[in-house]
């Protein structure tokens, strides 16, 4: 088993076909079969299941998946850490909860591209949940997402908190008028989503029972609909100041123990802190980058 098998392994399992793992890696079909077959007469179990559409990774392949990304990061990271003399450079591969690009990054990436002009940064939005996951598969090399987090392999750094409220339709002064709203909603990010799991804890320690909830992927979507006396949501005070101020939707402040939420910087506690990921670190937890 070799590097070169299992980054032809990772392919085939994440793009399900022979052929578009063939494609992307730039050579032809048969010579990913021929590798695949190789690693899995090695190892003595199936790593796919073949079929008209293509291929299914089987339970084997599942369990060798994880081992064949951190193997890639960790060739990654020797390269890095080779060529870092210090100065920022190369691909920073960054994650962010949808909220925390809309409320903090902005001037913040705008610094750091004039500053570290070496550094190519790919940012990816996402909720906390699916975030986690990719850093610890190596898919990201670090992401902003919301705490606490709890985590075998993850280095978790604080870089600044967030100021909770739940916001609702001008017509709902008082969080006890929630009580006569009828099919209540709530208006959510996707599962995964630590606000949405914030927001159903807390409606349910009021005794509130709500309807199945609303899945949009925008702050300016779920906004619109809270304005629209459609649901409820909980999000960054920040990020709804605005519509409050213009008086679309009305906000409420939350108890003590869910009114603030920590955002953490993660990464892999076995990964390589290039230059360019330090100076981003550094930048984000100065005071200016964004509200106070």
């Amino acid at each position: 088993m070799d590097v070169g098998e299992l980054r032809v392994f990772e392919a085939v399992a994440r793009l399900g076909s022979m052929n578009r793992a063939a494609q992307e890696l730039h050579t032809v079909q048969s010579n990913v079969t021929a590798r695949i077959r190789s690693l899995e007469d090695e190892l003595g179990v199936g790593l796919f299941v073949r079929h008209a559409r293509g291929v299914s990774i089987t339970p084997a392949g599942q369990r060798l998946l994880p081992f064949a990304g951190r193997l890639a990061k960790l060739l990654a990271d020797a390269r890095s850490a080779t060529r870092d003399d210090g100065r920022p450079g190369g691909v920073l591969l960054l994650g962010s909860l949808e909220t925390t690009a809309g409320l903090r990054l902005s001037p913040v990436l705008t610094d750091f591209a004039r500053t570290y002009p070496e550094v190519r940064l790919v940012l990816k939005t996402g909720t906390t949940r699916s975030l986690l996951d990719d850093v610890v598969e190596c898919r990201l090399d670090a992401a902003l997402v919301a705490g606490p987090v709890a985590h075998p392999e993850l280095h978790c750094d604080p870089v600044f908190e967030e100021d909770l409220v739940l916001a609702t339709c001008r017509t709902i002064r008082t969080l006890d008028d929630l009580r006569a709203v009828e099919d209540l909603r709530t208006i959510v990010f996707q599962a995964g989503c630590s606000y949405r799991q914030r927001l159903e804890a807390f409606l349910a320690e009021l005794g509130l029972v709500t309807a199945e909830p609303l899945e949009f992927g925008s702050l300016e979507a779920i906004t619109s609909c809270v304005a629209a006396g459609i649901g409820v949501t909980l999000l960054p005070k920040g990020l709804v100041a605005k519509a409050w101020q213009d008086g679309l939707i009305a906000v409420h402040e939350l108890p003590d123990g869910m009114a603030r939420a920590e955002t953490l910087f993660v990464r892999r506690e076995d990964a390589y802190l290039t230059s360019a990921a330090t100076a981003f670190l550094d930048m984000i937890r100065s005071p200016q980058a964004g509200p106070l």
